[in-house]
């Protein structure tokens, strides 16, 4: 870290702890980690500077508050199923006393109208418990009240007929994968199966089968290292959720790098792999999670596009690019422009061969691009490093990510991609 950005860091701390004052004082619902770098090098080094205004604040919010996710804007139904997969080629890479590397998933899917058991969980107690102490709002909001969000995505929905392009994702650094399910919801509604992924002992918490909740070991060996080990660490962890992405495509399509059929066994994980068109493959995430889609894509092609949310590229851009595979790049521009302190962005950019997009959001910051502001807008709070709005923040994410993957992996033309729009005046093009 360099001198410049160890004093802004020391300022965004001492912001960050008179936030949390305030928090506690004015008994404001919820903050949601916006205005807090996770406890790690990945979300340090990519988190925002700290703003100067006074936090907002606002009444506790009444026992029978609910929270929600925005109604997704496709015309599909949404269905969504739970997996737990595990890789019997690669042990752990934080336990390897755990044996084989486990993931879990969320697989979103465009549905019947109508169809459905329940309405899916959000995650459970114990997972929204563990999340909310970790960025440290256990105090200011029910662990009960964050696992009761709704969705709109329902347990043993029928299949859409045809089909579609797959989407992988993968969420920040200590973050559960419930983080991104407004983006997965809104990919499914507009005809896009979804494989959301939980990449073990790399989250707050996470529930494994065998009544399981594994902790993020991962965090705490970053959080220990040396600093100079520290970006090292954060690269291991982008090529390791990589290598999980691809075994994911594996174990979802039965098909190997090629996309030749019949790989690990006769039969794909999922029930319903039938309906994925396994020519059409697209990957993206939030904050290392998105540095793992460009990571997965430089090893795997199979994936068509790819999407960076505000994440810096530990594991670079190869040198030759990506084949000419298009690619998205989607940040904060007060964290991402082209001159500033994360120089990846600029070099990655430039070694980026195909079609590509460097898009950055006024008044956004790093978790900008995840449902956590959409949540706590609807309980009247706004991060004041990040001023944004909630609603609009979830709107900017879930309109350019589904028209960057609707132009290259459906060929349909999505003219917000092609410059600046009246309807979107936060978001600026980059071309350096």
């Amino acid at each position: 870290m360099t001198p410049m950005t160890q004093v802004k860091h020391v300022k965004h701390v001492e912001h960050v702890n008179h936030f949390r004052h305030q928090l506690r004082r004015g008994a404001v619902a919820l903050a949601l980690a916006a205005t807090l770098p996770l406890p790690l090098a990945g979300a340090a080094l990519a988190a925002p500077h700290a703003a100067q205004a006074a936090p907002a604040v606002a009444p506790a919010p009444p026992a029978a508050t609910t929270l929600h996710l925005p109604r997704p804007t496709g015309p599909y139904a949404i269905g969504r199923d739970t997996l737990h997969l595990t890789d019997p080629q690669r042990r752990d890479p934080w336990v390897p006393s755990a044996g084989a590397r486990e993931l879990m998933a969320s697989l979103y899917y465009p549905a019947r109208p109508g169809t459905g058991h329940h309405r899916a969980p959000y995650m459970n107690t114990e997972e929204a418990q563990l999340f909310l102490r970790g960025i440290h709002r256990a105090d200011v909001l029910p662990a009960e009240t964050l696992a009761a969000t709704r969705t709109h995505a329902r347990t043993d929905a029928r299949p859409a007929p045809g089909r579609h392009p797959l989407v992988v994702l993968s969420p920040g650094f200590s973050l559960n994968r419930a983080t991104l399910s407004l983006l997965s919801e809104e990919l499914a509604s507009h005809g896009y199966v979804v494989a959301l992924l939980d990449h073990a002992y790399e989250s707050f918490g996470t529930a494994f089968p065998g009544g399981r909740t594994l902790t993020c070991v991962a965090c705490d060996t970053v959080e220990k290292a040396p600093k100079d080990v520290r970006k090292r660490l954060m690269a291991k962890v982008a090529t390791g959720r990589a290598a999980d992405i691809r075994f994911v495509l594996d174990a979802l399509t039965r098909t190997d790098r090629h996309g030749k059929h019949g790989l690990r066994g006769t039969h794909p994980a999922w029930r319903h792999s039938a309906m994925i068109d396994t020519r059409r493959i697209g990957v993206a995430g939030h904050s290392i999670g998105g540095n793992s889609a460009a990571a997965a894509m430089a090893a795997d092609p199979r994936i068509r596009a790819g999407v960076n949310m505000d994440g810096t590229f530990f594991a670079p851009v190869p040198r030759g690019g990506l084949d000419g595979r298009p690619f998205l790049m989607l940040g904060a521009l007060n964290g991402h422009s082209p001159h500033d302190e994360d120089t990846s962005w600029l070099r990655d950019w430039r070694r980026l061969d195909g079609w590509k997009r460097w898009l950055t959001v006024r008044d956004a910051g790093h978790f900008s691009f995840i449902d956590i502001p959409v949540l706590g807008a609807q309980l009247g709070v706004t991060d004041p490093t990040a001023p944004l709005p909630g609603k609009r923040s979830g709107e900017i994410t879930r309109d350019y990510v589904t028209a960057f993957f609707d132009r290259h992996l459906r060929g349909l033309p999505r003219p917000l991609l092609d410059g600046p729009s009246a309807a979107n005046p936060e978001v600026l093009f980059q071309n350096p």
